[in-house]
């Protein structure tokens, strides 16, 4: 028994470690109904006018009044820019389709860039499709299995007894439909909504009536009214899905199977006017409404000539998403010219873009940050070693202090320690060197090290350079 509750710890610890991410402790933009940030809430914490400003981009997308417009993220490294489009998809939630790629990512794909950037484009517009089923939908009474007393006899057998405000039925189940009511747990005093044609069972909640079942529900159970009228009713249903995916099910012989597997290779200009063609006629007959998206296209400085042409065609298109790009680059080359440009981005293309741009942190911030990050990693620390910490991150950067701190914490386990001090941060911060001191030390040895291109001179320089900055 030992072993098996060893067993069960590790496996959580492990789930733990697997949810623990760059960003997984945003959980919105941090703004109030009336739009104004909050100095630090939903994991975000400062930039307080980028957030206000990404904020009216998100009202406007979920009013559907920016469809096929553009937002640069432009500021320094380690401001917070991912952050903030981690920030815009939680706050527009599921229903919006959200679609994150980096510059870089085009290059290493087995298809043309510019049908990367298609593609991208069409998980971010999402197409909300209405169809009328048959449903059941009632509260249940009953629920009875008979099982067979003879091995090897018939598939088991049972009865379903489902009530409204009105009537009461008891339906005769088939093996699969017992199969699917145990899988959904449905137990009497639940209310239920089975699709005819294809059996799917929802439960709905628990009815009201059975509130005072107080061993029957925890804290996430959601009560609902008994159903009113006939059992057998037609609903409404609307489904949930891409562009891409009606694509991918369209043009590959295996179907849905695509997603999956992953493999959609290229997609067929005609497939997608098809498809372009049949969503139009199912948006005039009322059937179907697009979604526009969001489109987040981090490091687009990486983009080149070719990326940025098809980007500004792209967006004149009638079902374009909202695109939002980011990147930390000031004013160089863009890629696949000659010529220099800010961010990298041609002047066409910077032209339509809506720039909010992002401020270094201040020092309250840094601390506010790294005490999210601890509760997030589950670390405990002194109040000396978060001013330490803090310190850090103002003289070398956000990143590199937060990087520390579970190191820290596995410096703090090895001396079977329970809270991270000052040592343990000195520790590791002897241990893993910053870009400053990892510059400095490449100047000082830089003689010793394999194609070597500076001569003695430029390392001269750049050293004394290094040590009054």
């Amino acid at each position: 028994m030992a072993m098996g509750e060893v067993k069960i710890s590790e496996m959580r610890d492990l789930t733990r470690i697997e949810r623990i991410g760059a960003h997984s402790h945003i959980r919105g933009l941090g703004l109030d109904n009336n739009l104004e940030p909050r100095l630090s809430s939903e994991g975000m914490v400062g930039q307080t006018s980028a957030r206000k400003a990404a904020g009216v981009i998100v009202r406007m997308v979920q009013q559907g009044k920016i469809a096929g417009r553009a937002v640069l993220l432009a500021g320094q490294p380690g401001t917070g820019k991912t952050a903030i489009a981690m920030g815009m998809a939680k706050s527009l939630g599921i229903e919006t389709p959200f679609a994150m790629l980096a510059g870089s990512e085009l290059y290493s794909l087995d298809m043309s860039k510019t049908e990367a950037l298609m593609q991208a484009f069409r998980k971010a517009i999402g197409v909300r499709i209405k169809e009328e089923a048959e449903v059941i939908e009632g509260e249940v009474v009953e629920v009875q299995f008979d099982r067979p007393t003879v091995s090897g006899a018939a598939s088991k057998t049972g009865k379903l007894t489902l009530k409204t405000t009105d009537m009461e039925t008891v339906y005769d189940l088939g093996a699969k439909m017992i199969e699917a009511l145990g899988k959904e747990k449905v137990q009497s005093g639940d209310v239920i909504a089975i699709d005819k044609a294809s059996g799917k069972i929802t439960k709905l909640g628990r009815s009201f009536s059975r509130s005072r079942d107080y061993d029957a529900m925890g804290p996430q159970t959601k009560f609902v009214q008994c159903p009113e009228g006939e059992l057998q009713k037609r609903k409404e249903i609307v489904h949930c899905v891409t562009l891409h995916e009606i694509d991918v099910i369209n043009s590959r012989t295996q179907g849905f199977l695509a997603l999956f597997t992953g493999d959609t290779g290229e997609i067929r200009a005609e497939v997608r006017e098809q498809i372009d063609t049949k969503v139009a006629e199912w948006r005039e007959e009322g059937k179907a409404e697009i979604v526009p998206g969001v489109l987040f296209i981090d490091e687009v400085h990486m983009l080149d000539i070719e990326c940025f042409s098809f980007l500004n065609r792209a967006l004149e298109n009638d079902m374009a998403p909202i695109l939002v790009v980011a990147t930390n680059r000031g004013i160089t080359i863009i890629r696949g010219t000659n010529y220099r440009s800010p961010h990298g981005i041609p002047i066409d293309f910077l032209d339509r873009l809506l720039i909010i741009s992002t401020q270094p942190y201040k020092e309250e911030e840094i601390r506010k940050i790294l005490d999210i990050r601890c509760q997030e990693e589950d670390v405990e620390m002194s109040e000396d070693a978060r001013v330490l910490l803090t310190k850090i991150g103002v003289n070398t950067s956000l990143r590199y202090a937060i990087h520390l701190i579970t190191s820290a914490a596995l410096a703090c386990q090895k001396r079977k320690g329970k809270i991270v001090e000052v040592e343990d941060i000195t520790r590791v911060y002897n241990l893993f060197y910053d870009v400053k001191r990892s510059t400095q030390y490449l100047m000082e040895y830089q003689s010793q090290y394999m194609f070597n291109e500076m001569s003695a001179g430029e390392a001269e320089e750049d050293e004394t350079t290094a040590m009054v900055s």
